[in-house]
């Protein structure tokens, strides 16, 4: 199915379907979205790429969209997420691609680099930087982040209890959560002084001032010339 020059396509993966949006012909890149979102976060990425000469790919997260969810909750380990992609990699008939993750998304991106250098040469993370092993546990760091307020994602650990709130204005919560971290909400960025030691071949890093945390929907035209800069300068 084809919509406004972006090809919709079911293919299979480990937990059944994977829905994926592509634009363009060339060397493969593979965008992998965060929560609370989906393959549309990369709209206004599919239509650049394909331009500056790439076959651009974004998916729905399994759990997402019209990708298949599993009802086990160890289905969504990082594992099994990793293998969608490098699975949605196969299903094209490409042997290798750049990933490029947000939010949630970077750390899937990153794992599957991690995991499958052979299939992902290059990573582009946007918002949320690599976490390299140890440290305090996640749910620790969770319960600092929401300060006096309890942080989403141990919010979400009870069945049920998110749904009630959301359910019955859906488009109302998530206007709201996208609100909350927009623009001038997020609070100013640090220098990356551990980057030279957890990413020993970083080839950039850049800060977008006053943007929040949705930076490819916020800031299309920079994140654009971002990506396709950098792609241009990889070899093959």
């Amino acid at each position: 199915m084809t919509h406004d020059a972006l090809t919709h396509r079911l293919v299979a993966g480990p937990a059944g379907r994977i829905h994926l949006v592509e634009r363009g012909t060339g060397p493969l890149v593979l965008l992998v979205h965060g929560f609370p979102e989906s393959w549309y976060s990369w709209r206004r990425q599919l239509t650049a790429l394909a331009a500056a000469g790439y076959r651009a790919v974004a998916i729905d997260v399994r759990g997402y969209g019209r990708s298949s969810k599993p009802a086990d909750v160890a289905a969504y380990r990082m594992p099994e997420l990793v293998e969608d992609n490098v699975a949605v990699v196969r299903a094209l008939g490409e042997r290798e691609a750049v990933i490029v993750g947000h939010d949630w998304g970077s750390n899937i991106a990153a794992a599957s680099a991690l995991v499958h250098p052979e299939v992902f040469r290059a990573v582009g993370l946007l918002s949320v930087p690599y976490a390299p092993r140890g440290g305090p546990r996640p749910t620790e760091a969770f319960a600092r982040m929401g300060g006096d307020q309890e942080f989403y994602v141990s919010y979400f650990q009870r069945p049920g209890r998110a749904e009630a709130e959301i359910e019955p204005d859906v488009r109302g919560w998530l206007a709201g959560f996208y609100a909350a971290l927009s623009a001038d909400t997020m609070p100013p960025a640090g220098a990356p002084d551990a980057y030279p030691k957890t990413l020993p071949a970083l080839t950039s890093s850049h800060v977008l001032n006053g943007c929040g945390h949705w930076i490819q929907q916020e800031r299309p035209d920079e994140i654009n010339d971002l990506l396709t800069g950098r792609l241009g300068g990889l070899p093959g």
